[in-house]
């Protein structure tokens, strides 16, 4: 399913990141940068909450927006009930949609902002997305001071909040559709390998919004997934060439851009769902201003997975959701 924006464009974005994204290669492109993971404050989960808040604050400050004059919040994290997002959007007397799409929640946020826009329910939409390494680990897996050994298919959450304005204005970079992904159950049960688990999901959403938009793979001067890794960006290479005979040649995953995999220990890459975003909205959108791309597909790709569901020994549905972003004149 895919829906055709005609009046929609992200105005203004907000980054913030953590010590290992700003000292990856892409890191001057980020709002706000911290030294470390707490952030000032007592706890991991409590730095998530810091981390959203201090994304909108960013965004509100660049764009110059007035609050009051947008509509409603919508976005979400990886934690047991959203609850970061949910202690942040307490610190703003706003609307708040909650949403939850694992690591392609930034992706379904867009979706939904721009459709309140384009169906004229709302002027303008802030949507935002957060994830904290070492919170997110402590609820998957296990505590970092365990220090259980992983194998080298495992991802690294990223820590990091990514947030968007949208609105009708004719500002920025142009959001031209979004194609709902279905839930995709691949039959994998590696939870230390959420690339083999979510590419079968890109897969399945990218050529959905190729049909859909009767569109080839080459009208877009890039595309990107979020967050398969380096296993999982093979996978869905091959997957998309024997099953649907279709070369991703312009392609890229964003948890393989934010850090650098040589000389950081993040195993297969990045994950989480504040990955996708920020290689998005800080290096992607710097370099489709200054023309280098035109034409971007976002597929975000998420695990739905719980502990308890993994711990059934039951497989990992996932599910990619998928974004047009274009430069406008």
């Amino acid at each position: 399913m895919t829906i055709k924006f005609k009046n929609v464009y992200i105005n203004e974005t907000g980054t913030v990141t953590g010590p290992y994204e700003s000292k990856g290669p892409l890191g001057k492109y980020f709002d706000l940068c911290h030294n470390d993971l707490y952030f000032g404050e007592k706890n991991w989960e409590q730095a998530e909450v810091k981390l959203i808040d201090e994304a909108i604050k960013e965004l509100i400050r660049k764009s110059q927006v007035d609050l009051s004059n947008v509509d409603v919040l919508i976005g979400g994290d990886l934690l047991n009930q959203i609850t970061p997002s949910n202690y942040a959007m307490s610190k703003f007397d706003k609307s708040f949609i909650g949403i939850y799409s694992a690591c392609s929640t930034s992706t379904l946020g867009l979706i939904l902002g721009g459709s309140l826009i384009e169906g004229g329910f709302a002027g303008k939409t802030i949507t935002f997305t957060s994830s904290h390494n070492m919170a997110a680990e402590k609820q998957y897996r296990y505590p970092t001071e365990y220090g259980g050994p992983k194998p080298k298919t495992t991802t690294f959450t990223s820590t990091g909040g990514a947030c968007a304005l949208l609105s009708r204005e004719n500002r920025g970079i142009r959001l031209e559709s979004g194609t709902i992904g279905a839930v995709i159950d691949s039959g994998s049960k590696d939870v230390f390998n959420m690339g083999a688990a979510m590419a079968k999901a890109a897969a399945d959403t990218i050529v959905k919004h190729l049909k859909d938009t009767g569109r080839s793979i080459d009208y877009y001067d890039l595309v990107l997934t979020g967050d398969l890794g380096i296993y999982g960006k093979e996978i869905l290479k091959e997957y998309m060439a024997s099953e649907y005979n279709i070369k991703l040649s312009k392609y890229n995953d964003t948890g393989v851009m934010l850090y650098d995999l040589e000389n950081q220990p993040v195993y297969a890459g990045a994950s989480g769902p504040a990955c996708a975003p920020l290689v998005t909205y800080g290096y992607i959108f710097n370099k489709m201003k200054k023309g280098k791309y035109n034409k971007v597909l976002l597929a975000a790709t998420g695990a739905l997975m719980s502990p308890t569901m993994v711990n059934h020994k039951l497989t990992i549905p996932s599910v990619c959701h998928a974004v047009s972003l274009e430069v406008v004149s």
